[in-house]
């Protein structure tokens, strides 16, 4: 018998947002991947669990997706979870599964839903959503103007991440491109303690004090006002 994978979604903040199911799996399998084990330690020493933890994150090498296979061709089932949220959202657990799937087609991979700062933050903004565009986290040195660009001259409500320590910097670059009716979402710290959600015009956002701490969610909503300015410029 081969192993199962497991895709599981964990708390971003809130660890009473975790599932029942997500509860379930990782008392149940026999392996939990994770990107930092110091982390999911804290979280399964909450809820009592002592399933044996391995590392895997986006410095894991060639030999550690081939053992992570090994585990599976020898019956081993296996969670993968991230730190906070979604694995394979901005995270390399896409990366894992993509090799699994060139390498043992035959393994079956099966999500166990639940929290996601991309899906929280669009639940709350306000904007459209029947078509939107992600973006992960913009590069730290090269490629920022164009990426800025791109989320500038987008036609659908789009979505990015941010550190505490580039998101006023990030937001003077967008605004730089954007016409300053322009509505856009800022959430902070979403589920935790000090969550907070910031909405209105580009320009009333930058006049606002919103605090350098924590982990961001920028939402854009598509300009319907005046044409936008040429992305490709």
């Amino acid at each position: 018998m081969i192993g199962k994978i497991h895709i599981v979604s964990t708390p971003i903040g809130n660890l009473q947002d975790i599932t029942l199911r997500a509860l379930e799996t990782l008392k149940s399998v026999d392996l939990i991947l994770c990107e930092d084990t110091r982390v999911t330690k804290k979280l399964l020493s909450r809820f009592d669990i002592h399933t044996r933890t391995k590392s895997y994150h986006h410095h894991s090498n060639e030999r550690v997706y081939r053992d992570i296979l090994d585990e599976l061709e020898n019956g081993t089932n296996i969670a993968l979870v991230t730190d906070a949220g979604t694995p394979g959202i901005s995270d390399p657990g896409n990366i894992l599964i993509s090799y699994i799937h060139a390498h043992a087609p035959e393994i079956e991979i099966s999500p166990i839903p639940g929290p996601s700062a991309l899906t929280a933050a669009l639940s709350v903004a306000g904007f459209p959503t029947d078509k939107f565009l992600f973006l992960g986290f913009p590069p730290h040195k090269k490629g920022r103007t164009a990426y800025f660009k791109q989320v500038a001259g987008s036609t659908f409500t789009t979505a990015f991440f941010e550190s505490s320590h580039r998101i006023t910097k990030s937001l003077h670059e967008l605004a730089a491109l954007l016409p300053k009716e322009t509505e856009i979402c800022i959430c902070r710290e979403i589920t935790k303690k000090f969550e907070s959600t910031y909405r209105g015009t580009i320009e009333q956002i930058l006049e606002t004090k919103i605090p350098e701490k924590g982990e961001f969610v920028v939402i854009v909503r598509p300009y319907k006002g005046k044409q936008l300015l040429d992305a490709t410029e």
